[in-house]
């Protein structure tokens, strides 16, 4: 049975829906990514589910029980916000061992628990340390100490790495998770950041326009999103519109593609995914496996990434398609012609062909 079970919520403000009877499971000890644009719903959701919000209609069970006959602060959920909501008058110590403080719990006990968790986010020597005086990465390490100080039973981040530059951003979320999983708290993580969804989460819930769309691991997401709109919104861009023939190959205006393994022939139209490390650059006069799919075209972008590059490359026919290559691919003029061969293992038929494909 799961940990955490949501069934059905909707929420509507001023006439709009803000979440449209969104349901899901989360097993103990697993990390949820709500994944979306701004203003999907995703942070409406984890505020119903702290309490901070009543649906409309729908349920939430925690453990097998209705979390509706318990007010927020009974349901011993931990919450850590965008904004961290620091206590500035307090220093690192004061915050860390604030829910503690209103647990009530004894002052040894107190002291031994706050000093755990400041040696696990690595804060043990900035324990006196104002909070003002704090970098950005620090402050949101204090933040996430003083959620998981009161050993909550959930734990909901809410955009907590937002607010950080890149490089730090990507260096904390290693760190996050390697925290999470240290300590074993189920938790719930709003990001409208796809590398953040990736690298933190178990399971990811897309969630577009109030709706989970998709949820599945970071994995299958990726590789199987499971329509135009879940690909769009994860950055994928190769998407072509084409139809089987008799054989069970797929039609297309750049090319015939064969696919692995075969699909059986169906009379609608269907859109394929070309992935984004499916392509390789062919050598002058090289010939490529049997069944791979070859196109020609200029390069109209090349950007070094640091351990590859992004290729934008425009075929005869208008259609754009976008590589990542590794970093002996280069470099490319622009407007250089080149051939691509496409491993057919790295092209997917779209589930559900929602939304629309060139």
């Amino acid at each position: 049975m799961a940990l955490l079970r949501a069934t059905g919520i909707t929420k509507t403000y001023y006439g709009q829906k803000a979440l449209d009877r969104v349901s899901f499971d989360l097993e103990d000890g697993h990390i949820l990514c709500l994944l979306g644009p701004s203003g999907c719903g995703k942070t409406t959701l984890l505020r119903i589910i702290a309490g901070l919000e009543t649906p409309d209609s729908g349920q939430v069970l925690f453990a097998g029980e209705d979390m509706a006959r318990l007010d927020p602060h009974l349901r011993r959920f931990g919450m850590m916000f965008q904004e961290y909501a620091l206590f500035p008058h307090k220093d690192v110590r004061g915050n860390v061992s604030f829910g503690l403080r209103m647990q009530k719990l004894a002052p040894a006990e107190i002291a031994r628990r706050t000093d755990e968790v400041l040696d696990l986010m690595g804060l043990k020597d900035f324990a006196h340390r104002n909070v003002s005086e704090l970098s950005g990465g620090e402050r949101s390490r204090v933040a996430l100490a003083r959620s998981l100080a009161p050993r909550p039973r959930l734990l909901l981040l809410d955009e907590p790495l937002a607010a950080l530059d890149r490089a730090l951003r990507e260096r904390l979320m290693i760190d996050l998770k390697a925290i999470l999983k240290n300590v074993g708290v189920t938790t719930i993580f709003v990001t409208h950041d796809q590398a953040e969804a990736f690298a933190v989460a178990d399971v990811i819930a897309v969630i577009i326009e109030g709706r989970i769309v998709q949820i599945d691991s970071p994995e299958r997401l990726y590789r199987n999103p499971a329509n135009v709109t879940v690909a769009r919104f994860l950055g994928l861009q190769n998407l072509i519109a084409g139809t089987f023939d008799s054989e069970g190959d797929v039609v297309t205006g750049i090319g015939v593609f064969h696919l692995v393994p075969p699909a059986p022939p169906r009379d609608d139209q269907v859109v394929l995914l070309i992935e984004p490390d499916a392509a390789r650059i062919l050598g002058p006069g090289e010939r490529p496996g049997v069944n791979t799919l070859v196109v020609s075209g200029l390069v109209k972008n090349f950007l070094f990434r640091g351990k590859s590059y992004t290729l934008e490359m425009t075929l005869a026919a208008g259609t754009t398609l976008v590589f990542d290559l590794p970093d002996d691919a280069g470099p490319l003029a622009f407007n250089q012609e080149i051939r691509l061969a496409i491993d057919p293992a790295g092209v997917v038929v779209m589930g559900d062909t929602a939304g629309s494909a060139p």
